[in-house]
């Protein structure tokens, strides 16, 4: 059985959805629909829901979209849940903006990717993220996934940036479990797997919690794999881990982006999604019932894991 000290402390709750942020079919912000979303993630135990990730296209949303859509959410779920809002952008000064922003809408948290396309230089990456903390008194999660911004948050630099007492938690999508490991020994930094298909590995070595896209559809599956583990069920919670990858691969591994197939596969389940906004296109009609399929073979005779 794990405790207080395998796992560090978990500033936004360990299991944390990455939310889709419903559009109409007209492409507009659905609110109703991110209201009625955001509830059910958290009555089905989601600790914490991040908006306007990438999961949440924020590349595509205004910010006062993005704005709208943490205040909806904060009235719809109230305290029961942290809500951690993505600010970051390849612009240090827009970042701390929409920073300010997401603290006056009723945010709880802060996820800082690190600037995208513009590759800065680690000392530059380490000023950028300490600008953008000292900004607004939220506290902050810093997101590593060098696949997308081309740019890896070195484990030296999270290291450093550990001293800041806004900087929290960390985001891993690096998929180097050694640079992981070293942060965890060296810093109280709370870390949350990014990618699905880590889930296990990572808590097994230390980290809180998850940030998943696949929770959109299953919010129940992945905080089981937690509770196995906690109660000294390791073989259960691989087994639960394994189960998930038949959910995982098609979401999160087919050649689509994470958005589009969530998208359809809650919109095949009659749950708010809509559609993707440009340059995003919809997943076609095979891919959604390959998806649907997916998702019943999952989920059958585990009511706890149903939409």
């Amino acid at each position: 059985m794990t405790t207080d000290d395998d796992h560090p402390s978990a500033p936004f709750g360990r299991a944390l959805c990455a939310m889709v942020t419903p559009f109409t079919g007209s492409g507009a912000l659905d609110l109703d629909g991110a209201q009625r979303l955001a509830e059910r993630l958290v009555a089905a135990g989601c600790d914490g829901l991040v908006l306007s990730g990438t999961t949440g296209e924020s590349p595509t949303t205004t910010d006062a979209e993005k704005s709208a859509l943490v205040a909806a959410v904060r009235e719809a779920v109230g305290g029961r849940a942290a809500l951690v809002a993505g600010v970051g952008t390849a612009d240090t000064r827009h970042t701390v903006e929409l920073a300010r922003a997401a603290e006056r809408a009723g945010a709880d948290g802060l996820l800082v990717v690190a600037p995208y396309y513009s590759r800065p230089p680690q000392d530059a990456l380490e000023a950028h993220f300490r600008e953008v903390a000292d900004a607004c008194g939220l506290p902050r999660a810093l997101y590593d996934i060098p696949g997308r911004t081309g740019t890896r948050i070195e484990p030296d630099t999270l290291v450093r940036l550990a001293g800041h007492p806004r900087i929290v938690a960390v985001k891993d999508c690096s998929y180097d479990l050694l640079g992981t490991q070293k942060v965890l020994a060296r810093t109280g930094l709370a870390y949350y797997a990014g990618c699905d298909e880590q889930i296990l590995a990572l808590y097994a070595l230390g980290a809180t919690g998850y940030v998943s896209t696949v929770a959109n559809v299953v919010p129940g599956l992945f905080r089981a794999v937690l509770d196995a583990f906690d109660a000294g069920g390791t073989r259960e919670a691989a087994r639960l881990q394994r189960r998930a990858l038949a959910l995982i691969e098609p979401v999160m591994a087919a050649g689509l982006p994470g958005t589009v197939t969530t998208k359809a596969l809650l919109g095949a389940l009659g749950l708010p999604s809509g559609p993707v906004r440009a340059p995003l296109r919809p997943a076609d009609r095979e891919t959604t019932e390959g998806l649907l399929t997916a998702y019943r073979e999952l989920t059958a005779g585990a009511a706890q894991f149903q939409a």
